[in-house]
């Protein structure tokens, strides 16, 4: 098959992650995690530096250098030579990503981060606006959904198996937040491209959703 990206979107908690990553294994690419690319941006500034003036952002965000090594769920971002810290996948950083993200000149510096790398590497691409923005001549493009209480409940799950302590109806509050943020902001609106699949992944297990991807995606190679 002469695949070179194929992009996977969608809110917070739809198991985006999951599936590319498996994704990525069976098909033997490089996976990108965009949403980590900006968890750690947030992560690294710190909290309130979406009120940052541009003037101040801007050289911040010049000292930052992202690469992708590896293939499959395996792969793995480096910041500045650096893995990602486990901290980033908490849920107040989120929160902070989701506010950072509303902001231009980070869009513009991560998108052309993540253009830069799949120039170089045919990628499974999960986050937010890939199909939509960054990659909108991709082939093959996916929009994940599902409905909040399941997103939650599987954020739950996920973050007391990585033994990070969380309150369910704390996480379900949050993610209404975030999509509200993420579907509602000026710059990139969470939406689906308009020649994406949506998928419910409220219906099925990872496997079904797995499954009916690479079954679209060896119809149409």
């Amino acid at each position: 098959m002469n695949i070179t990206i194929i992009t996977l979107d969608g809110p917070a908690g739809v198991g985006k992650t999951t599936v590319a990553r498996l994704l990525a294994d069976r098909l033997g690419i490089s996976y990108l995690d965009t949403g980590a690319m900006f968890r750690s941006v947030a992560y690294t500034f710190g909290e309130g530096a979406w009120e940052l003036p541009v003037d101040k952002l801007v050289p911040q965000l010049n000292r930052l250098d992202f690469d992708l090594e590896g293939v499959g769920g395996n792969s793995e971002l480096l910041l500045n030579g650096y893995p990602l810290p486990p901290e980033i996948r908490s849920e107040e950083v989120g929160l902070w990503a989701s506010h950072i993200a509303r902001i231009p000149v980070v869009r513009d510096f991560l998108r052309r981060n993540q253009q830069a790398i799949g120039r170089t590497t045919p990628l499974v691409a999960e986050g937010r606006d890939m199909g939509s923005v960054v990659f909108p001549e991709a082939r093959f493009k996916f929009f994940l959904d599902a409905s909040i209480e399941v997103r939650a409940k599987r954020r739950f799950d996920q973050l007391r198996a990585m033994e990070m302590e969380e309150d369910l109806e704390r996480i379900q509050a949050q993610i209404r937040i975030r999509d509200d943020q993420d579907r509602n902001r000026s710059v990139a609106p969470l939406r689906p491209a308009p020649d994406a699949l949506i998928i419910d992944t409220g219906l099925t297990d990872v496997n079904g959703v797995l499954a009916r991807i690479l079954d679209v995606i060896s119809r149409q190679s």
